[in-house]
């Protein structure tokens, strides 16, 4: 039997690969249980995001990303020739490559690979992980046969009759053994008898929050310990400024640590934080929802369409976090979401629980079967 031919597509970000990649071993999975061989291919900009398909041995073609925006500036007039040269690419790449699915995340270099595969007539599947979604995935909702909603609010932007609300996926090895919390802060180099404060600014790192929590480290080491994502451009300087900011408590003992990047102690990382204070992007609050933690979520103010504050919301009203606005964003009002999560066990369960029901378990899986059936009625 020949091999079913799945295109992949999406990028610009972590929040866009690493759906695939949690797809990808669903697919994987599944097709070793129906004895089906798969080839799957990844179409889109060549970043380091993308290498992270390369390296789970997917294959990658070269779509130039143009990213589309719903505002006036000068940069959508630079990124016309950019749309132009990828959607010659993605012509290209479909014609030779004739998948018998397309699998799109949105971001730069999607719509391309959408249009390019609804004109040679492949079916597509979109999966938008925002209470607001993209102008990129907007846009080829016209173009899929299906579209699969990561929060239930963003179904008013979709034709009812394709669209399903399935949650979104999280890589399957973080959810596999989830280690004890005392036992993953011991593993991280914490006390495992004190709170643990847990602080993401996304996939890149966030120089705001990064500025906020050294200029109020000391009060905020009073509070809880400290694990801070700083993005690795940020992390040399965070690390310096840190040390300066804790004087003598800086050292083996240290109630505060910065890494530049969490990947394959992002595991523990989740298992071991009391408490998350991360931007509202859908893969860390997923990823935390995964994992039942309360979470303060700071938006990023200039995020497309406010989508980051609108998931906020969606997390807060179902009581699973503190939202803070960045306007608002004093270290008196943080610390006091701190202590409003942590201080009281009874809340502190309720939150965890209402975080915890927030996630969908078998989004992956979900998103892998769809893709299968539409493969394989193409074929």
């Amino acid at each position: 039997m020949a091999k079913l031919r799945i295109a992949l597509t999406g990028g610009g970000s972590g929040g866009h690969i690493y759906p695939l990649l949690a797809v990808t071993e669903e697919l994987q999975k599944l097709a070793s249980e129906k004895n089906e061989e798969l080839n799957i291919v990844y179409l889109g900009p060549r970043d380091a995001f993308a290498a992270l398909l390369h390296k789970s041995g997917i294959r990658r073609h070269s779509v130039l990303g143009a990213k589309l925006r719903g505002y006036s500036t000068i940069q959508n007039v630079l990124d016309i020739p950019k749309f132009f040269i990828g959607l010659i690419q993605a012509f290209w790449h479909l014609f030779w490559l004739m998948p018998d699915v397309i699998f799109s995340k949105g971001g730069t270099g999607a719509f391309p690979v959408v249009f390019a595969g609804w004109f040679y007539r492949i079916p597509v599947l979109l999966h938008e992980s925002d209470a607001i979604p993209g102008v990129t995935n907007i846009l080829s909702s016209r173009f899929a046969a299906r579209i699969a909603l990561g929060f239930s609010e963003a179904t008013r932007y979709f034709d009812p009759a394709r669209t399903a609300v399935v949650g979104n996926p999280v890589r399957p090895w973080l959810l596999a053994e989830k280690p004890d919390s005392s036992a993953a802060k011991k593993a991280l180099g914490f006390k495992p008898d004190q709170p643990l404060l847990l602080i993401l600014g996304g996939s890149q790192g966030s120089r705001r929050i990064n500025e906020f929590i050294i200029t109020h480290l000391p009060l905020i080491c009073k509070e809880a310990q400290v694990l801070h994502q700083t993005g690795a451009g940020n992390f040399t300087e965070i690390e310096s400024l840190s040390r300066a900011a804790l004087g003598a408590s800086a050292g083996a003992e240290a109630p505060y640590k910065a890494v530049p990047y969490l990947d394959e102690e992002l595991k523990n990382a989740l298992a071991a934080a009391d408490c998350i204070a991360a931007r509202a992007g859908a893969g860390a609050l997923t990823e935390a929802a995964a994992f039942g933690k309360p979470m303060i979520l700071i938006p990023l103010a200039e995020s497309a369409h406010d989508h980051q504050l609108a998931n906020a919301h969606s997390f807060e009203k179902a009581g699973g976090g503190v939202l803070i606005e960045e306007e608002n964003l004093f270290v008196g009002i943080f610390i006091g979401a701190m202590k409003k999560i942590m201080s009281n066990p009874q809340r502190y369960a309720a939150m965890s629980a209402a975080s915890r029901a927030f996630f969908k378990p078998d989004a992956a899986q979900v998103l892998a079967r769809e893709i299968l059936l539409l493969a394989e009625s193409n074929r």
